[in-house]
């Protein structure tokens, strides 16, 4: 055999997407680029490796070990190219971090002039809801996760990073003159909700529960960008965090809607388990944002004091 380790790499991104397609993006290569390395990968081996049905992409069995293997030989060059730059002296290695969709907003400033410093680090960033982002620091695949909603399962060590504020928002074709508006305004207000799994929503529901809003729910969207679109488009009203909405507020896409018991707080905690052995990355990191994270936010996130 004689594959190289750049088969090796789109081999292991085809498994992982089920897609050329979506591998040759995620690899910045054209689709014919990829579809020829599958290739002259699966020419080395007697057994299929991938199998296409329907147009769709299966990886077999087989592949699936081979993929598995695959990780495994990836993983030590890795780790060869990383002890290489240790013995020089630079911080190396790879920081793996899971956060929630809302917190793509705040989470790359925390990130930022911690990896301007060691340019050697590779760092891989998740975003997704919190039902997965809690389901990959259990299976341990992250050093760190970035929640709102802390898990009630899981013993966990974290650092409180600041606050996050949640509004009553929708576009400015209503008008709403009162100062203050009492929970009544939601008798009339369509709500459009966060998927189920987002801790967006887990915050939403336990405030509406606990003060007993009359609402009435219009549709359910699997994303804030979704959610956000949608408010502005005037399918309806949301509660949505201050933090991803203040080039539209700004712009007079949105407005919030000023009601009694309004911001909902909660707090952006970096999160990791509670025995968790720290690579000397991951050390280092949770060193910056214990000793730079309020210089951080005043320079970057002081706007919000302003809502």
């Amino acid at each position: 055999m004689n594959y190289t380790l750049h088969q090796l790499q789109v081999f292991l991104k085809i498994t992982e997407l089920k897609s050329i397609t979506k591998a040759s993006e995620a690899l910045f290569l054209t689709q014919p680029a990829v579809s020829i390395q599958l290739k002259n990968f699966q020419d080395q081996f007697e057994i299929p490796l991938t199998e296409i049905i329907g147009r769709k992409l299966y990886v077999t069995d087989f592949g699936n070990e081979i993929a598995l293997a695959a990780q495994n030989i990836l993983n030590e060059v890795y780790a060869i190219n990383y002890k290489t730059l240790a013995f020089k002296g630079q911080l190396s290695g790879r920081l793996k971090i899971s956060i929630v969709s809302t917190a793509k907003y705040i989470m790359p400033y925390f990130l930022t002039d911690f990896l301007k410093v060691n340019s050697e680090i590779e760092l891989f960033l998740d975003v997704t809801n919190k039902a997965k982002v809690i389901e990959s620091l259990e299976k341990n695949e992250v050093d760190f996760s970035l929640v709102s909603v802390l898990p009630d399962h899981l013993i966990v060590d974290k650092v409180e990073l600041m606050q996050n504020k949640l509004y009553l928002v929708g576009n400015p074709s209503e008008k709403f003159n009162l100062k203050l508006y009492n929970k009544s305004v939601f008798e009339n207000l369509p709500l459009i909700y966060r998927e189920k799994g987002s801790g967006t929503r887990l915050v939403m529901e336990k405030f509406i529960e606990e003060n007993n809003l009359p609402v009435h729910k219009k549709m359910e969207l699997t994303s804030n960008e979704a959610v956000k679109q949608a408010v502005i488009a005037g399918l309806g009203f949301s509660i949505m965090p201050l933090i991803g909405i203040k080039n539209e507020l700004n712009s007079g896409l949105l407005q919030i809607i000023p009601v009694k018991g309004f911001p909902i707080t909660s707090t952006w905690h970096l999160i990791w388990h509670k025995n968790k052995k720290f690579s000397p990355v991951a050390k280092s990191f949770l060193n910056y944002i214990k000793t730079d994270k309020e210089k951080i936010i005043i320079e970057k996130f002081n706007w919000i004091n302003e809502f």
